[in-house]
């Protein structure tokens, strides 16, 4: 029987090519705007770690010794309170993290002196956040403890400098240091920069730096405390800072901390050290508060930032306000046509078509209109996201469309133009036949 829905309204849709036509040009632009930015939105809140962001969290404590009533502890640490909690060894891994800007030069190389980000970072970094190596490797948690002198690069760094051949070994001159290479990235470009997430809650909803491409350069973090000196980037300070002063001593947070825990006991374990690391600072009067702190997993602490940005969010909506426009379009059409078809679908009734069938058969038809709609909505999409990519945001070149995507236009497509023929074909299918006999 299905197969026969499908003859009456393939034979349906060609005897009536106009009004096919609009009603598939009307599901396959609201389908293309929709599926555009809904792809958009997917890809910038998706999970940047699937299958590892539960097990990774991000600790907070209070290091400011006034009193002034606010609720949350600063989205970063000071540097003692950040290697107190490092040096305690009291998660499965952990990984300090700092960014600044750094020049560099390359030994050897023709291009001239760059100015690059710089990521001080542990060794426990690269396999706590699956970041792939294309050459060489980490280097070793003692190259920590006695600062050494060695770097890894991304594959874009080590393209411009070396033209992608394995330059482990290699020297970089990293402001007046040098350092030896020990490993090269393979392209990676997690979304967002997850372990850079800070105050996006502030930023009033322009998060797009944190779709910025990861740092070139990565460094020991001790290492990198002294090749920057004060360079780093400083989150704020609580009080004004001592000129005179190294960073590490200055009333400022600027050392982000990230640990990995296995199960919920461990969870919980954590909880109760960040609580009596934070009760022990406050009897040495290094803190104010005891009890403002904070472990939240990966994927919270991104909700917490709210990392989409407040455009995408807002053009999302849009496009589905404009979906259900289209879908309103496609209603009346559809209403038109299968009313036009009241003596055909009379006929029907007279030799025993029931109700449900004939409202079976419109929905067919609808379902076909839809399939239609989603071929045209898949191309409009593609084209949208081609418009996209030629944008000037930082999330630009992320944009592509996935298999779930892919298979998702389709579901949208053929799932509204279903819900757009439910009332067109309950109307045709409550046809009275003999009045629709009488004026044959």
């Amino acid at each position: 029987m299905f197969g026969y829905y499908l003859d009456l309204a393939w034979r349906s849709l060609r005897r009536n090519s106009v009004l096919t036509a609009l009603m598939v040009l009307a599901i396959a632009v609201g389908i293309g705007a929709s599926m555009t930015t809904l792809t958009v939105m997917h890809l910038l809140s998706g999970d940047p770690l699937p299958g590892r962001s539960g097990l990774l969290f991000y600790p907070q404590v209070d290091p400011d010794t006034s009193l002034d009533g606010h609720k949350e502890p600063f989205d970063v640490m000071d540097y003692h309170s950040a290697v107190d909690l490092w040096s305690a060894h009291r998660a499965e891994r952990q990984t300090l993290i700092s960014s600044a800007p750094v020049k560099l030069r390359a030994e050897g190389s023709a291009v001239p002196p760059l100015m690059m980000q710089m990521l001080a970072t542990t060794a426990d970094f690269f396999p706590m956040f699956d970041v792939p190596f294309l050459y060489g490797g980490s280097w070793l948690p003692d190259d920590e403890e006695h600062r050494a002198r060695v770097a890894v690069i991304s594959a874009q760094l080590n393209d411009k400098l070396f033209g992608g051949a394995n330059s482990v070994g290699r020297t970089l001159r990293l402001r007046d240091s040098d350092v030896r290479i020990v490993g090269v990235l393979k392209p990676w470009r997690p979304s967002p920069q997850f372990y850079e997430v800070r105050g996006g809650r502030f930023s009033n909803g322009d998060t797009a730096d944190f779709f910025a491409k990861p740092e070139d350069v990565y460094v020991p973090y001790f290492t990198g405390v002294d090749i920057a000196d004060r360079n780093f980037n400083v989150f704020t300070c609580w009080r004004i800072p001592d000129d005179h002063a190294k960073l590490p001593d200055q009333p400022c947070v600027w050392v982000a901390l990230w640990v990995q825990l296995g199960s919920a006991a461990k969870v919980s374990d954590y909880r109760g050290f960040l609580a009596d690391y934070a009760a022990q600072q406050k009897a040495l009067g290094r803190f104010a508060r005891a009890d403002n702190t904070r472990l939240r997993s990966l994927m919270q602490w991104l909700d917490f930032n709210q990392v989409v940005p407040s455009d995408v969010r807002l053009q999302t909506w849009l496009a589905f306000a404009f979906l259900a426009i289209c879908l309103f379009n496609t209603i009346g059409l559809l209403l038109a046509k299968f009313l036009r078809r009241s003596g055909e679908i009379g006929v029907r009734r007279a030799l025993g078509a029931s109700r449900r069938a004939v409202f079976a058969q419109c929905l067919v038809e609808a379902g076909m209109i839809g399939l239609l709609g989603g071929v045209g909505g898949l191309l409009l999409t593609q084209l949208g996201l081609w418009l996209v990519r030629r944008q000037p945001a930082a999330y630009a070149d992320l944009v592509h469309l996935d298999v779930a995507m892919f298979l998702g236009t389709f579901a949208l497509a053929i799932s509204a133009s279903l819900l757009a023929g439910v009332l067109p074909a309950l109307r045709a299918s409550r046809v009275a036949p003999g009045l629709q006999l009488k004026t044959l």
